[in-house]
């Protein structure tokens, strides 16, 4: 019997993975590897197999899909680049043009690669109300995204010319969707505008509380950093529609029903909840170990594709800091991060920001959730965009069968 192999090392992981150490520990919480405590204490140690099968899936080919090989998918695109602990869209800053520019002008350069000063999303009559009748009639407890998901499709009925994929019309099916989907979320409180900007009336479906200037400047810029982060899970399965020809409403529903998993869309909801636990206990030492105990990870930390810090979570953060009401969960996020830190050097991600924001802004836990669906929906149509222009049902990776060898006696 062969002799059980040594154990790896932080550093001998993060060389045999081709990234920094802290890298290696962004990759235990996501869930893609697994860890132990060394001898005495001090440091962690990895099993050298599941880093070499780790370090096997990370390599990656020079385009096109290498799927049938046994590597990741990779598919050519002009939108958006993760590049040194930044991110572009196509080709400019993301988050100085969040910053600088309101969603819906986001959106429009996603989609067109064009300016769009003053651009306005207004969702047809027809289209808000299929949206909102097939929503309400829905049970009380359903999440915000199942809503989401049943408007988009109610609001495809609506649209006799979904199956049109031209680009102009997809444009046409993109600029009324994105508001349509917003109309379909009942209010928080009685007043519920449907012209103005997105993030306006986005507010008022999640906040009961007085929309102030700053605290929309931080829901509107939210949006538009959260509009597209490169092949994300619920992103390539709107690719995969799109490369089947499916019209743009199905190919963002496919998003939204990948959307919900916890290592995805409804990590900030996770965040959400532990800040809240955090801000009871007035200390985030005995609700990190909690976490750590159940065997979970700790939501808002860590991030597969930064070294640093997430540039999504420091512009959030920066400003937050300028809302008085938000100190408090800033407080708790950022004891939630020194605490971790003591064993595992992992930076804030998004969702600990967009936690922050929503924690701080009288919203539910599920508001996270809703805020990343409605701004992913806008890159989702710029890759349907994208994959309408390529070979149609190229997204067809082949499967590596390891059953049991024909011929087999029928059962």
């Amino acid at each position: 019997m062969r002799d059980q192999e040594p154990r790896l090392t932080t550093r001998e992981a993060a060389e045999l993975l081709g990234v920094k150490p802290e890298t290696v520990y962004a990759y235990v919480s996501r869930g893609q590897l697994s860890s132990r405590r060394a001898p005495g204490g001090r440091g962690s140690t990895f099993d050298a197999d599941e880093v070499r099968a780790l370090a096997r899936r990370g390599r990656r080919d020079g385009g096109g899909s290498g799927a049938a090989s046994g590597q990741e998918l990779s598919v050519r695109t002009r939108l958006t680049l993760i590049e040194g602990d930044r991110y572009y869209y196509r080709g400019v800053d993301a988050v100085e043009l969040a910053l600088r520019h309101s969603y819906e002008e986001v959106a429009e350069w996603l989609w067109t690669g064009r300016p769009s000063p003053g651009a306005v999303l207004t969702a047809p009559e027809a289209s808000a109300t299929a949206a909102r009748h097939a929503a309400a009639a829905l049970p009380e407890h359903t999440t915000p995204t199942d809503r989401l998901r049943v408007a988009a499709v109610a609001a495809a009925t609506a649209d006799p010319l979904r199956f049109d994929l031209s680009e102009d019309a997809v444009l046409g099916t993109a600029r009324v969707l994105l508001p349509t989907l917003v109309a379909a979320l009942p209010p928080a409180w009685g007043g519920h505008p449907e012209q103005g900007p997105l993030a306006h009336r986005l507010w008022a479906r999640l906040s009961g509380l007085p929309a102030e200037e700053a605290a929309l400047h931080a829901l509107d810029t939210a949006l538009g950093l959260l509009a597209d982060h490169d092949l994300a899970a619920s992103t390539l399965a709107v690719r995969v529609a799109a490369s089947a020809r499916a019209h743009a409403y199905a190919a963002v529903s496919a998003g939204l029903g990948v959307i919900e998993g916890p290592l995805h869309g409804a990590a900030g909801g996770l965040a959400h909840r532990l800040l809240l636990e955090v801000l009871d206990q007035g200390d985030a030492g005995p609700v990190v170990a909690e976490e750590l105990r159940a065997g979970r990870r700790v939501p808002g930390l860590g991030h597969r594709l930064y070294t640093g810090e997430d540039p999504r979570a420091r512009a959030l953060f920066a400003l937050l800091e300028d809302i008085p009401r938000a100190a408090p969960a800033l407080a708790a996020a950022r004891d939630v991060q020194a605490t971790v830190a003591r064993h595992a050097p992992l930076h804030a991600n998004v969702d600990l920001a967009l936690a922050v924001l929503t924690a701080s802004s009288g919203m539910p836990a599920t508001a996270a959730e809703t805020i990343f669906a409605v701004a992913r929906t806008a890159g989702w149509i710029a890759h349907a965009l994208e994959e309408y222009g390529e070979r149609p049902l190229r997204m067809r990776p082949s499967g590596v069968y390891t059953g049991p060898r024909p011929p087999q006696p029928v059962p």
